[in-house]
């Protein structure tokens, strides 16, 4: 695949991420790529599904399976906008899929080189091409840019209790 190739299924993830921080939650977005033809894609939703492993590349992962009808996920890609984290990393593994292709590196959970290595480790009884960068400071920009909305929101609530309690006592 090229890298314009590249570039365009992440732009589709990122459209995906979209979707999960419009319903609030952390935006990741996840397409797997069979040829050039989309066979699952997901967006993060663990606080909404009330689901630990409803990460967007297990949504994908799940609905590729359910397309292929098969838990072998051969001749795949996945575009992810955030470097997988150990649970994803290993379904990514089981799942076979040949490449992985991320934009932002996630220093504190990523599995695929950051914090630790499950997609290169050599023990592994399959190896996963894996490619980063691809459009990573967008994808860094949407995670920062929710991040800092998500704590000036708490600021904001902290400020609106303190003034609450304030009149209450005043009055």
């Amino acid at each position: 695949m090229s890298e314009t190739s590249d570039e365009y299924w992440m732009r589709y993830a990122l459209q995906l991420a979209l979707r999960a921080r419009e319903q609030g939650e952390v935006p990741v977005g996840a397409v797997l790529v069979q040829g050039e033809q989309v066979i699952g894609e997901g967006w993060n939703r663990p606080i909404g599904q009330h689901d630990p492993t409803a990460h967007a590349e297990m949504m994908a992962l799940r609905q590729g399976g359910k397309v292929l009808e098969n838990y072998r996920l051969l001749d795949t890609t996945l575009y992810v906008t955030l470097e997988p984290c150990i649970m994803c990393a290993g379904a990514i593994v089981h799942s076979r899929i040949g490449r992985l292709v991320f934009g932002a590196r996630d220093e504190k959970t990523g599995a695929a080189g950051s914090l630790m290595d499950i997609l290169g480790h050599p023990g592994m009884n399959h190896q996963v091409k894996v490619e980063h960068g691809v459009l990573a400071d967008e994808c860094a920009a949407m995670l920062s840019d929710f991040f800092r909305m998500r704590r000036e929101q708490k600021r904001a609530q902290r400020l609106a209790q303190r003034e609450a309690q304030q009149q209450a006592h005043h009055s």
